[in-house]
Parts: C-alpha cells; structure tokens; sequence
C-alpha cells in the first residue's frame, strides 16, 4: 500500500452530548498516526483523516467503542466473482480495472485473462452488482448467465506425509469434471477444493481423496461463536456473493456444521416414546443430535447429509413405533406453487420456459401429476406475486402451496388425534358397557346370576361367551395401537407404556380365555373365572385419558395457534400507475403474495397482513396478542404497524416493509416453536426415570405375582389377609391365581411414566406461550431454569435504563433577558424546526407539548435561514400574532414582534459576537457535568438565555430496580458514558453499583467477573440443621448467575455472556438474537414480568413432578397389595381410571400457568426512595418483616453477603451507599475500566 492518508467517515451511536463528542476527540488524538478528527453530534458520525500504513479502520473502531460508545455495522462490503468471455490480451485485462476502479464504491479489482475471472470487492451502500456486469458489458465484455456456481469447501485431511501426498490428491482431483481449482496443504493438513456444484459434489470430492489412500473426517466443525465467518448467497448469473459481516449473531456454545431437518412425528404418549426415539435415531452414523418434543410432535435433527438422508431418518423414528413424516423446511427464496390446467409435457414447457425468462428467476421445475411448481428466485428482483400472474398469463391457474403452517396448527390443536381417540372411545364403549353389565351389574341380582348360568355346552356358559366375543374388537380392534407401539419399542429395547398397557390387557384377555377354554373342555359344572370386563375397560379408560389428555395438550397450546393464525387469508392491494404513482384499482390479493413496497388498504376491523408504514391515514391498532399491550396504540403516517395486529375504527393505506417469513410475527412464531422444542435441564430427571420406568415395573408386577402366588400357596387361603381371602372365595375354589393374577396387572396398569414425561414440557409450553401473550419471549427450558435462578441483574444505561433520546430537562432566561422563558422557547422552537438535528427535534417536540399543537409552521415563518454544522444555526422569524394568541401557554405573554434568532454552542454565540456572562459559563459547566447538553440561545443579538437537554430516565426505571431488589436480585449498571452522567443516572434509578466508561468487550469482562463471585446464600431452619447433624457448614457458596438487560449491538457478547440475557425489542436484531429473552415492548417493567415467569413456571414443573412421583409412589405400593392387610386395595379397572387421571391431571397442572399476571412495581418516594408496599392480601403479622426488609433495599440484600474479588482473587474494594442525601454522591460504588484504574 502506498504512503498516503486515507479518510474515513464511521457512524457513531451513543452521543448524547458534546462531552461525548470531546471524549472521542481526545482518545483519537492521542495516536500520532491520526492526522485529522472531526466528531459531529448532529450527524452522529466521526470524520478521520488517518495513516493507513500504521494504523487500521478497525483499531480506529475499537478505539471508540472503548470510550463507551457503538459504531454499527456499515453496509456489508460485497465480493463477487464472475466469468467474463471476449478478453484476448492484457489491454482488456487493463479496460476492465480502469472502468471499474473510476467508479465510487469500487474498493478493488482483480482480473484473470488465463481464467476468464474477475473478482470485484464493493461497498454494496454506494454501487450495485447489476451496475458493475452493466460497466463490463460496456467495456464490451460478456459475463454469461450460464455461468456455473462455483462453491469452495475446505477438508481435513488425515495421513498425508510428504509432497508426494500433495500431488497425488491433486492430480487425482485435478483430472475430475467440475473441478476448477485445488490447493492442499501438508502444514495444515487440508484441502480447499473451487469446484462446480453442477458437475460435482462435495461426497464425490471426499470419495476421489479417499480412494488416494487418505481419510477424511467426518467429525463436525466447531465455530467460536463469535468469530467472523463469511456467508455466501447465489445470485441468478451464477456470481459468488460474500457479505462480510463486521459482527456475529449467535448463541453461546458451539454449533456443529451439518443440514438441520424437522420431523412431524404422531403418537408419542410419554417420556418414554421421547426416549425410544432419541436413542433410535442418535446412534446412527451421521447423527449429531435429536431434540424431540412430545407436545409439538417434533423432532429436530442435526445430521450429516453425506452419511445419512432425511428419508432414512424418518425411517428410523418410523421403525421404532412412530409415525414420520419430513417437514419441508420453508426456504426464502423458494416458493411451492399449485399449478391447474396443466394437460400435457408441453404444458410443463411452456410454464418453465416462462418462468426462466423472468428476471431474477434461478430455476424452475413443474411436475405435471402433483400440479406443483417449485422455484427459485431472488427475492431482491421478483417477488411471489409476479411469479403467480406470469403462470396466470400463460393461461393457467396457480397458487400458493403452504400447508405447513395449517398442518401446524392443527398439529398443535391436537385436532387429528382429538378425532381418533374420541372414535376409539365411542367404538370401545360400544362394547365395554355390555361387558361391564354382564360381569359387574347382573351378578348382584337373582335373576341376573338366573342368566349367568345358562350354559351353551357343559362347560360353556352363553355370557362367558358373550363377553369373549364383545371383548375381542376392544382388544384387537382399539388396543391394535397399543400391541403395534410395543412391539416396535420393545424390538429397539426401549419399551414405553404402550409395552405395560399391553401385558396388562393381554394377561387379563388370554388368562380369562384359557380358563374359558379349560372349563369346556373338562365340562366343568362350575363358572371358569373369567375378567374379560378387566380387559376391556382398562383399554376403555386408558382410550378416555388420551382423549382427555390431547384436549388438554391441544388448549395448552393455544397461545401458539393463535399467533400463528392471526395473520389474514387476503388483502385489499392498491394497483398504482407506475408513471404517475396514482392509485388506479383495488384488488384483493392472498397476503402471501405481498411484496416488499406494495400498497395495502386497511379499513375498520381488518388484520394487518404485513409489517409496514403508514403511508397515509391514522388509526388505533390493537397490538395485545403481539406484544402484549392492553391498551390500543394510536398509528399516524410515518409510524410502523406489525402484522397480524388489528385495525381500530381508522382507515389507513400501509406500504409494506417486510412479508412472509420477515414480518415480525413469523420471527415470535419461530422462536417460540423453538422455545416449546429446547428441553430444560430438569427434564433430565424425567427422562433418565423413563429409561428404567417400564423395566422396574414389569419387574414389580412379576415380583407381585410370584411373591402373593407363594404366600398363598405356603399359607393357604385361609391365612391371607382377609380382603384378599374374600376375592380368592368369590372367585371359587381353585382360583386364587387368577386373583394374584389381578394385582399384578394392576401394578402394571397403574404405574405411569407420562405423568412424569408430561410434567416440564406442558408447562414449558403453556409458561412460553403466556409469556408471548405478554410480550415476552423466552427461548426454551433452559433459559427458564436460569431465569429463575438470578441472583444478580446488570443494565445498559442508553436505551435501556434511559429513554435513548434527548429531551429538553429546562429552559432558563437571564435577568436582562428582552422576552420570558416560554418566549424564548416559542422563538427557539421555530428556528430549530427548519433543522433534522437531533437537538433541534428536541426542542421543537417540547414546544409542541407546551404550547398543546401539532405543527409549528401555522404561527411562524422563517427566513434567511442558514445552518454551520457542529456549532449553531441563525435565522429571521416573524410570528402570527393572532395564532399565537389561541395557544395554550398558561397565562404567559408571548412575545409575536420579528426577530433575528441565533441558536448554538459556545463559540457560535461568540462568533456572532453576543457577549456571554461568566455566570452562564459556570451554570453551562455545572449542567454538563451531570451529563446534560446545553445550547445558547440570542434574540436580536442579545444573550437571552439557555435551553438544557438530557437523555431521561425513564419514568418505570427506578420501580423496577426497587421491585428487583424486592426480590432478592441485586442490580448494577454498566455503560460506556463518563463517570458524571453515569452517577447522575444511577443516583436518579437507585443502582448502586455503576460500572462507567466500559467498552463493548468490557461489559462482557465485567458479566464474567461477577459471575466468578461467590454469593454467600444463608439457609432456612431445616438446611441449619441437617448441616448441623453431619458437621457441615451453615452456608453454602454458589457461583453467581447474572443476567443482563440490554438493546444495542454493543451489548450483544454481554447477553451471550450472561445467563440469563434480556433484549428490549425496541433494539438491533442482533442483540435479540444473542438475548435469551426478547421483550416485545420497550418497558423495563416486563424485565421483572420475564424473571417472575421464569420462577412461576419452574415452580410449576417442580409441582408437577413432585405429583407424578408421589402419584407413583403411593399407587403402585398400593396396586401391589402391600395395604391388603389393612383394607386397602386397588382394582385393576380402578387402577386403569387412576393412570388415565393422573396424566390428565399434570397437563391440567400446567394451564393454570394461563391463570400469570404480572406483578406489582414497587412505589418509589423519588426524594429520599422509601418504598411503599403495593397492596397485598397477606395479614400484616406475616407482611411486617418484609415491609422493613424493603425500607432498607439499599443496603445489602437480606440474607445474601457479597464477597466481591477481583480477576486474580485478590479481595476488591466495596463502597456502600445512601441514595437519599445529595452529599453522598460520592458513595456510589463507581467502578471504572481496568485502564482507567
């Protein structure tokens, strides 16, 4: 590079103030290699004239975000390589750079003569592809639109040795069709192959390596989550895009590289169906995880597509008892079309030879017998609608294909399995009754025993044989399911419930059969002992609870269904005249032929279909089922709407900025499928139980049989408990087996493992669900394990904790002042109102707030305006006199005679050469100290006095930091401000531990410091005491988790750091998608709102599984018989009743998760921050220790004592603090960088 100096302009987020613009000043002019800086507030970018040969772009980056402030991603820099034909010597290597180097935007050119190649690298924010192939073309060069998709693929390579391995792989590669280009390296032990996708695929390569005698490994690659990696797009002329992005989005943790496929899967009942699927599919070769969820009836794979395909894994889950079916996953750039009219091959032709010659169109392929088209296409060129109407005008008929989403719903509705098992119990009722009356009802009447002893043959009585016949359909017919699933189960050694529903019903079905049979054929004159009502109603019962369990699993989905259903079938399109821009027509469209800038009418009452602005019209919007706001939001132009929200009484024209799969609605849908997927760590204890559960029990119902079998036979009848005693004498000498027989079904009948298997994800599903009707949006189990357990949260100031924009804080005129304080405003306001300056709009919204209008120009006109950038504005006003008369402006006379206004900083009032008393300066110094900016403001050259304007506090802030502290949570705030405004803030809120001056890195330092601390938590009166027993101690050290709530890039490695990251909704997508949880409105109280359901829904599932255990634990000791003794017994039927309920029961558990409100804030005295309580229903014996524990918030939490450390172990200092004196200022634990201290 040669020596010159380089200019660079970087946009900059966060200054709120000229102290701001200083600081960033002063850190770049300390570098030498900096020539020249200039910082603009009202641009909010930082100009830099710099060494390019010493210094970088991303070092000057670094350096502002160290002084606490944020440079965004720029406009992503954009690479792409292009096959150009027609060049025959260097001239046209040199054509092509010199056409293209000319031009703004081109940051660098390559040409290749010998490869036909060039590869360009542009800023995509000043040029476009289609300009840079229109400037080679000129040059009068060809880049063909057949040009292949070259791809690049690095391998491992094992076992290579010498450069003889080197040139054997390529020669063995170089040979191949397709292959454009290999480079291997022995260093590294890795090939990196350019090859034609077209021609050749990636197992081809891995195969020509492996038959050279060298191993590719299979093993997946990990990826810091953090670390820069290039995502390529293909675009229609076969050009390799390559977005270079200057930040990451991602989770903690390492992702495995592989394709990702979902599967719907039917008929999973338990953990233990979970369990059997995940251990089926997981053991296969190519298989790096399965995430099963059994209310979703999905599964989610991570696989190798090289080793195994998606069908082959559908086999699999079909294979071990399930049905599979692959989920096509929804591609934005692809579109499923159903095609009618289509008669012959020529059909087909015609419509792919259309579609191809549209612009932006990749591909397109028809099928004929399923009437379906599916393409691909650039959605930056074409949308979905052109493609339709391009069919339509070749004379056919098309529409979209999207049954995902309604098998989806219905999926989650549990509508299908509702079907089949209320027709499986109306077909097992049908027959179970009949039987039920024969062998329960009419034995207890004489003339029902007359009947029961007619006999058909000797031997053979007609009801016994009634209720074989009644009995089979039940059990061959209904039960088939069951003995289906255990087979399968059993088969891959892992049985689930199916497996104990069916020893159960076929033990009572062919005991009661042979004794049937032994009776014929020995004619016996006695009654054979049969329960085929056993048989039947245990299926009929257990039929009832998977029918009543699916209802309930069906409405514990219900917040899910109807986020995806709120988005409208159709859409009134305005058709608008391209040249004049008028609208021409109505027509009313499916909403998934929106495109990006389409014009849709909304009136009265009608959903929004897409995310957009409104572009003309006002209205009130009810958001409530998005983002959980009660109350409906009034919309006017320029404001944004979300789809899927509800119009109010206006009517309004909105352009659509975002559809399908962008809109806001589909992203909540998506990350709360995924939530409802993710299982949390607890659900461990229900699964390891589910993978011994069955085994167990079949082995207890064994040990019953066998152990009552002995009691029996070594004590005789005479000897047993008398309630046993009495069944053996009812069921006739002999019998006795037949009873012992019963308590070992009923052992198998009442133990369940879906009660244990449904207790956390219904309640993780109902929990997330309630929290997106809330508007807060929790990404999985996991997430909600750690949510409940945070011991300490820590803010971002900006946007955060602060309204993220300034406001005017007071207005103030000097005692020589010619005009009063809502004068000056008036004067100043109408001058600001000609400038976009974030200060001018300001000032010019309070005025409008004051003065009770909308628009300023009705009571001003301005001339002569003029603006010098960084420093002020002056200008000429006169003002209506008669409008200003009707305004509100409490009484006070405002002045209406033409002035000259000047408006600035400092030196711009000096340079209009208006004296600035010394007092002014010292007030001006005093405000900017606490973080406030303040502009002079002249009338007729005279100082008249000051306006300050501050980023505020918003009004929930110091609530909810007092609510937080209500719960035990200690809070601390970090930002990159300077020490003055962040002690300012923190002394506003009432955060005591304030860490300032911290860049982006430095606020995840800090998360991972404070997670590293020990928080000594005190424990209860039992905990004391069993320490006590065995000598332990009487406090138990645990590391602490930290959450952390923020709303900017900058902020995104702290949330991913933390465990327990909040984004606010009104931020960067980046940081909600490195957030745990996104908060869909900008309102700090849902932070307490998600830390509060994050507890409730835990201690649900605790209660759920604490149920399910001791449902276990009494009632198979129970079905056991081992209460025989005293009385107590359970039937197998009522065992059957027992086990339906109990499912039944959790899932009804978790719904009362629907029941969540949100809690109280805290009232805090802003004055001296004496909390009052909120009203509770608690006595005030019980409420009085916890009023005086929230009186004293602001000293160390109740029963935690921090023992802070810093990052070597060394003891750190502590500072405690009272917030309510002004004095004590000093007192904030205020912790500055380590480079500062």
């Amino acid at each position: 590079m040669s020596h010159q100096n380089t200019q660079v302009d970087l946009p900059v987020e966060g200054m709120t103030c000229h102290s701001c613009v200083n600081s960033i000043q002063n850190a770049l002019s300390q570098n030498p290699h900096i020539i020249n800086v200039n910082v603009q507030l009202e641009n909010a970018t930082a100009h830099v004239q710099f060494d390019a040969d010493h210094i970088t772009v991303n070092e000057l980056v670094e350096a502002i975000e160290d002084c606490g402030f944020d440079v965004p991603a720029k406009p992503p820099i954009m690479t792409f390589r292009a096959t150009v034909l027609g060049m025959t010597c260097q001239s046209c290597v040199r054509s092509i750079q010199t056409a293209l180097g000319g031009k703004a935007g081109i940051i660098d050119v390559q040409v290749s003569l010998a490869e036909e190649r060039a590869t360009i690298q542009f800023d995509s924010s000043v040029i476009n592809q289609a300009e840079i192939v229109e400037a080679i073309e000129d040059c009068g060069f060809d880049i063909p639109k057949d040009t292949p998709d070259f791809a690049s693929v690095t391998l491992d390579v094992e076992g290579m040795t010498c450069q003889s391995c080197v040139k054997s792989i390529k020669a063995a590669l170089s040979n191949r069709a397709g292959i454009k280009n290999v480079e291997v390296s022995l260093e590294q032990n890795n090939a990196t192959i350019t090859f034609d996708e077209s021609t050749i695929t990636r197992k081809d390569i891995i195969e020509a390596i492996e038959d050279c005698g060298f191993d590719v490994p299979l093993e997946p690659v990990k990826h810091n989550p953090f670390e820069i990696q290039p995502i390529s797009d293909k675009e229609d002329n076969g050009i390799v895009m390559e977005t270079i992005l200057s930040s990451s989005k991602g989770r903690r943790g390492s992702q495995a590289t592989g394709s990702v496929a979902s599967f719907e899967v039917r008929g999973m009942t338990c953990a233990s169906c979970v369990s059997s699927i995940e251990k089926a599919v997981s053991i296969q070769p190519g298989i790096f995880s399965i995430k099963v969820s059994l209310l979703a009836e999905r599964a989610t794979v991570e696989y190798d597509p090289l080793v195994i395909e998606e069908e082959k894994i559908a086999d699999l889950i079909r294979d071990a008892g399930f049905e599979a079916n692959v989920i096509m996953q929804k591609q934005d750039d692809v579109i499923d079309l159903k095609v009618f009219g289509m008669t012959c091959a020529s059909c087909v032709n015609s419509i792919e030879r259309g579609l191809r010659n549209l612009p932006g169109v990749i591909t397109a392929s028809v099928n004929l017998m399923t009437e379906s088209a599916k393409i691909q296409y650039n959605h930056q060129q074409i949308g979905v609608r052109a493609i339709v109407e391009a069919i339509e005008d070749l004379g056919f008929n098309a529409l979209v294909s999207d049954q995902t989403a309604n098998a989806q719903i219905e999926s989650l509705g549990k509508i299908r399995e509702i079907k089949e098992w209320r027709r499986a119990l109306a077909r097992s009722l049908v027959f179970a009754i009949p039987v039920f009356v024969i062998a329960m009802i009419l034995p207890e009447f004489s003339f029902g025993r007359s009947l029961l002893d007619i006999r058909l043959l000797p031997g053979l009585y007609v009801f016994d044989l009634v209720q074989l016949v009644l009995t089979i359909p039940v059990q061959f017919g209904v039960g088939k399911r069951f003995f289906v699933s255990a087979y399968k189960s059993v088969r891959h050694g892992t049985p689930t419930m199916d497996v104990l529903v069916s020893l159960s019903t076929a033990s009572a079905f062919f005991f009661s059969t042979i004794s049937l049979l032994r009776s014929f054929l020995a004619g016996s004159d006695n009654h054979p002992s049969v329960f085929y009502d056993t048989s039947t109603m245990l299926i009929t019962f257990i039929v009832l609870g998977r029918y009543l369990e699916n209802l309930a699993k069906g409405k514990s989905s219900a917040a899910l269904s109807k986020l995806m259903s709120l988005t409208p079938s159709t859409a009134l399109m305005l058709v608008t005249d391209p040249k004049t821009g008028q609208v021409t027509a109505e027509k009313r469209i499916p909403t998934e032929l929106i495109q990006l800038g389409d014009l849709v009418k909304i009136v009265p009452g009608d959903k929004i279909p897409a995310d957009g602005v409104l572009h003309s019209g006002s209205s009130s919007v009810d958001e409530s089922m998005v983002t959980g706001e009660v109350d409906a939001v009034m919309k006017k132009a320029g404001d944004t709407v979300i789809g899927g929200t509800v119009n109010g009484l206006g009517t309004f024209v909105l352009k659509a900025t975002r559809v399908g799969s962008d809109t806001a609605l589909s992203q909540i849908v998506k990350l709360v499928e995924d939530a409802q997927i993710t299982k949390a760590p607890i659900q461990g204890f229900a699964d390891v139980v589910a993978g011994y559960f069955v085994p167990t029990v079949i082995a207890l119902g064994a040990t019953t049989l066998v152990g009552w079998t002995l009691l029996v036979f070594i004590l005789g009848v005479d000897h047993v408990p008398s309630m046993l005693r009495d069944e053996i004498q009812s069921e006739g000498n002999g019998n006795w087996f037949f009873v012992c027989l019963k308590l070992c079904i009923s052992v198998i009948v009442v133990a369940c493992p879906c009660a244990l298997g449904l207790a956390t994800p219904t309640a993780v599903m109902v929990g997330t669900g309630v929290g997106a009707e809330h508007g807060v949006l929790i990404k999985g189990g996991a997430v909600l394990e750690n949510g409940q357990k945070v011991q300490k949260i820590v803010f971002d100031k900006t946007g955060t904790l602060t309204v993220g924009k300034l406001d005017v804080s007071s207005y103030v005129v000097g005692a020589e002042s010619p005009v009063n304080a809502i004068s000056m405003l008036v004067y100043t306001a109408a001058a600001e109102n000609q400038s976009e300056h974030p200060l001018a709009r300001a000032i010019v919204n309070k005025a409008k707030a004051v003065l009770g209008i909308e628009v300023l120009d009705t009571i001003a006109t301005v001339e002569n305006f003029n603006s010098t950038t960084g420093k002020g504005i002056t200008c000429s006003i006169s003002l209506d006199a008669a409008a200003v008369g009707r305004l509100n402006h409490h009484d006070e006379a405002i002045a209406t005679a033409p002035a000259t206004v000047v408006v600035g900083n400092k030196s711009w009032i000096q340079e209009n050469a208006i004296n600035i008393p010394e007092d002014y300066i010292m007030e001006m110094q005093a405000l900017e100290s606490k973080g406030d900016t303040c502009i002079f403001v002249a009338i007729d050259y005279q100082l008249t006095g000051y306006i300050s304007l501050s980023d505020c506090v918003k009004p929930e802030s110091a609530r909810v930091v007092a609510t937080l502290n209500a719960m035990g949570i200690d809070t601390a705030m970090v930002t990159g401000d300077n020490e003055l405004t962040a002690r300012s803030i923190a002394k506003q809120i009432g955060i005591r531990e304030v860490h300032a001056g911290v860049s982006p890195n430095g606020k995840t330092l800090i998360v991972q410091r404070m997670q590293g601390e020990r928080m000594m938590k005190k424990q209860h009166f039992l905990q004391r005491l069993t320490s006590s027993l065995f000598g332990r101690s009487n406090n138990t050290e645990k590391r602490t988790i930290v959450a952390m709530v923020g709303d900017g890039i900058n902020d995104s490695p702290a949330l991913v750091a933390a465990d327990f990251g909040i984004a606010l909704c009104s931020g960067t997508d980046i940081a909600m998608e490195a957030a745990d949880v996104v908060l869909m409105r900008n309102d700090l109280t849902d932070v307490v709102g998600a830390l509060h359901l994050s507890r409730t829904i835990f201690r649900r599932i605790r209660i759920n599984l604490l149920w399910a255990c001791i449902y276990n634990v009494v009632g198979i000791p129970l079905a056991m018989g081992i209460f025989l003794p005293w009385g107590f017994h359970l039937h197998p039927m009522m065992a059957g009743f027992a086990m339906a309920a109990s499912s039944v029961s959790v899932v009804m558990s978790s719904l009362m998760l629907k029941w969540w409100k949100k809690p109280a804030m805290m009232e805090v005295d802003p004055n001296n921050f004496v909390i009052d309580m909120p009203a509770t229903k608690k006595n005030d014996a019980k409420a009085e220790p916890f009023v005086t524990r929230i009186k004293s918030l602001f000293t160390r939490s109740q029963g935690y004592e921090e023992l802070p450390t810093n990052a070597d172990g060394s003891e750190s200092p502590e500072a405690m603090f009272d917030l309510g004196s002004d004095e004590d200022d000093d007192h904030i634990q205020l912790i500055a960088p380590s480079s500062q201290r």
